[in-house]
């Protein structure tokens, strides 16, 4: 599963479940899922649960079971949100590219990177709460501490291969803003 944020306190299974709910129906998830349906990915009534996690993630995708929000690290909606929308570009990176294989570290770098950048989520003011007070340049420093963060759990790739995964595909794969005309 791609990695997200941690939090500590969080909310009950179905707290989270209504929470998805409204995160639902925010522009920027509508806008996702719109385009993984044109993309030819059905997202069914059950492909995004909430879910008690024993793992310090807030959630993530996984090829054929969709995407778990956890409850257990989940405290606001906004956070609801951009779980949500992190997880959905990775839902939509498998269903535009045939072949992706996420045991593959290029492939999986490279979604985490587009994730990390269209998501928001290291959007300056994100940051600044998480307790990092660099302004200029904080987005892509953000983008690979997190990429390699969500690396860290995947057993196929090493730090040293993620990091230079990371490095080989970086340009590509953080100008590859689809299905976003620019970076949101």
């Amino acid at each position: 599963m791609a990695k997200s944020s941690t939090i500590n306190k969080g909310s009950t299974v179905e707290e989270c479940q209504e929470m998805i709910r409204r995160g639902l129906r925010t522009p920027m998830v509508k806008f996702l899922k719109e385009h993984l349906e044109k993309s030819g990915c059905r997202i069914g009534d059950n492909f995004i649960k909430a879910s008690h996690c024993d793992q310090k993630i807030s959630g993530g995708y996984a090829r054929g079971r969709g995407i778990i929000v956890c409850s257990n690290h989940m405290q606001i909606q906004d956070e609801v949100n951009q779980v949500l929308i992190h997880e959905l570009i990775h839902a939509y990176d498998e269903c535009r590219a045939a072949n992706l294989d996420w045991a593959n570290c290029a492939h999986h770098a490279c979604s985490e990177i587009r994730a990390g950048h269209l998501s928001g989520d290291c959007h300056y003011k994100r940051e600044l709460l998480r307790g990092y007070l660099k302004i200029r340049g904080h987005e892509q420093e953000c983008v690979k501490r997190r990429v390699m963060k969500s690396m860290s759990g995947n057993p196929n790739c090493s730090e040293s291969a993620s990091r230079d995964a990371m490095e080989a595909i970086w340009d590509v794969c953080y100008n590859d803003t689809k299905p976003f005309d620019r970076a949101p």
